[in-house]
């Protein structure tokens, strides 16, 4: 008995879907529930979804008093939906603003296995979905309340309702109506989540298949017609809507302001050269580096095959437009990362050539080992230890070369069922620790949610009903500390922070503006006791600060003392 035909029973019919999202499920959750709000794009997204709630403004993002127009609604929407119905705004859960995220990738992961079912048998379709749903970016993604873990499941579904299209017109069937349906659907969401990047992947595949194939014919089954009336009617209203509030600016800030700068320069500092995503996909793919190598040679060698072409373009035209654009984040290439699970899948209905087995070894260990290895590096960057990070950080350690060193040695034995379950446990367990259990647990990273939490602690905090708002802070921008304080909480300089002692209301002041803050009291008459600070690693631009709170001022004596 293969491989393959020992997991159809778990794949068949709707269990291999459901299946694969359960394992996204298991492998994002920990992180979601865990971590403290990142800096800096997540707690700008959460922000930005929260003042949505509480203005019940849901055409214009802002951040603060900033117009936020670098992505369109969608992700705010289902953020804003997910807190109100999960959580409230009172308490900042920001697991709540993760949600869209995880169930994103569980979508990604359903979706394809359930398009691979259209070529594969059962238990391969499950193995796309798990390999998918498992690895490093993936499950990392799920946990960060941003676009790309939902863009991710919605191209995913797309391309999984596109390539079962395809497929059946090459069959000579034509494609089922509610197929199409989830085609347009999802590829209107995509737009709605994250503009050109979703329609940009579908061109580039249907156009690769039209060159290749010689054929344009197939285009006409895709319902074309009612398909671009509900993308419309997706897009259309809030398109309309906010062209009327901005008077066009979003267009402008959009297009010009974000996605052009991205195109032909490093916009702030994410360059790369090409190559960046091809050498970071057995770290990105971990633990299914191993399968790579064979992944690919079916991609050249079975090409002629329909379900693995479609894979191809799907995957080599996109891809190659992410590694010509100047800047990079490592998350860009995500939707594509459907194809590669289909094509390392396919590879597993047959035996693994002996050089891609090699190949495949040797890039798993050295995943796992850079992953091993990253973590004492990280703890010793920080300058920290603790009883807790040393105890989960050699637990990570080990687990990550358990998933390297066990799978290469299995894998290699031709042994791919064994290799693949200790690979993947120990990957998705290793993920967890790091995420859930290790990161949260490096004090010095998390200055913000520390100092939210001091000022409570402290009886500081506006929304205990003590102390007038908003928080003034100064010296320090981050939007998780936005995030967690308020959307009218003053980000300004030490002026700002004696100002704001001076009306009665608490003020946070990095040590770097420390001696302007007391200067500027002291021209005041007046005086602000330290409640506390906090200290730690700013790692969005790698400084250490020192923060510290202040209570409301006294008026000095005339000797010049409190």
């Amino acid at each position: 008995m293969t491989l393959i035909t020992r997991l159809d029973a778990w794949g068949a019919g709707w269990r291999g879907p459901v299946l694969a999202a359960l394992l996204a499920l298991i492998a994002g959750l920990p992180g979601l529930l865990s971590l403290p709000p990142l800096d800096r794009d997540e707690a700008r997204f959460a922000e930005t979804s929260a003042q949505m709630l509480e203005s019940d403004d849901f055409v214009t993002p802002h951040f603060q008093d900033a117009p936020r127009f670098k992505k369109p609604v969608g992700i705010y929407w289902l953020q804003a939906l997910a807190v109100r119905t999960t959580s409230s705004l009172e308490d900042r859960a920001i697991w709540a603003y993760r949600l869209p995220s995880l169930l994103g990738a569980m979508l990604a992961a359903a979706a394809c296995a359930w398009g691979a079912a259209a070529f594969l048998r059962p238990g391969g379709a499950l193995l796309a979905g798990g390999l998918l749903a498992t690895g490093f970016l993936v499950s990392t993604e799920a946990d960060i309340a941003a676009t790309d873990g939902l863009l991710c499941g919605a191209v995913t579904l797309a391309m999984a309702a596109l390539g079962r299209m395809y497929l059946a017109v090459r069959d000579g069937r034509t494609p089922t109506r509610a197929v199409k349906i989830l085609f347009w659907a999802a590829f209107a969401t995509t737009v709605l989540i994250k503009g050109p990047v979703g329609p940009m992947v579908v061109g580039l595949t249907l156009l690769s298949l039209c060159v290749w194939d010689r054929k344009i014919v197939w285009l006409k089954d895709l319902g074309w017609g009612w398909g671009l009336i509900l993308t419309a009617l997706v897009v259309g209203p809030w398109a309309m809507a906010i062209t009327v509030a901005t008077d066009g600016a979003f267009w402008g800030a959009a297009v010009g302001g974000d996605l052009a700068p991205k195109l032909v320069g490093d916009q702030e500092g994410h360059g790369a050269p090409p190559g960046f995503y091809l050498a970071l996909a057995p770290l990105l793919l971990f633990p299914a580096s191993m399968l790579l190598p064979a992944g690919l040679t079916v991609g050249w060698r079975a090409r002629v095959e329909p379900a693995v072409r479609f894979a191809v373009c799907w995957l080599l035209p996109a891809w190659l437009v992410f590694e010509l654009i100047p800047t990079k984040l490592v998350h860009y290439t995500l939707p594509l990362y459907g194809a590669l699970a289909w094509l390392m899948a396919r590879a597993l209905s047959e035996p693994i050539a002996r050089t891609s087995r090699a190949i495949g070894a040797g890039l798993i260990v050295v995943a796992g080992v850079a992953f091993a290895g990253a973590v004492p590096a990280a703890l010793h960057a920080l300058k920290y230890s603790s009883d807790a990070a040393t105890a989960w950080g050699l637990l990570a350690g080990g687990l990550f070369l358990l998933a390297g060193v066990g799978g290469a040695v299995f894998f290699w034995r031709e042994r791919t069922l064994p290799a693949m379950m200790v690979a993947g446990a120990a990957a998705v367990s290793a993920h967890a620790v790091l995420i859930g259990a290790l990161a949260p647990s490096l004090q010095p990273l998390w200055l913000s949610s520390r100092a939210a939490r001091a000022l409570i602690l402290t009886g500081l905090s506006p929304r205990q009903g003590v102390v007038p708002g908003p928080v003034t802070v100064a010296g320090f921008e981050e939007p998780s500390l936005v995030f967690l304080l308020g959307a009218d909480t003053v980000l300004g300089n030490a002026d700002d922070a004696a100002d704001a002692v001076v009306d009665g209301r608490p003020a946070i002041v990095e040590a770097r503006q420390d001696a302007a803050f007391q200067a500027s009291l002291k021209a005041r008459a007046r005086t602000s006791t330290p409640a506390g600070s906090v200290a730690g690693l700013d790692y969005s631009n790698n400084q250490r600060d020192v923060l510290t709170l202040y209570r409301p001022a006294n008026r000095l004596n005339t000797k010049g003392a409190p």
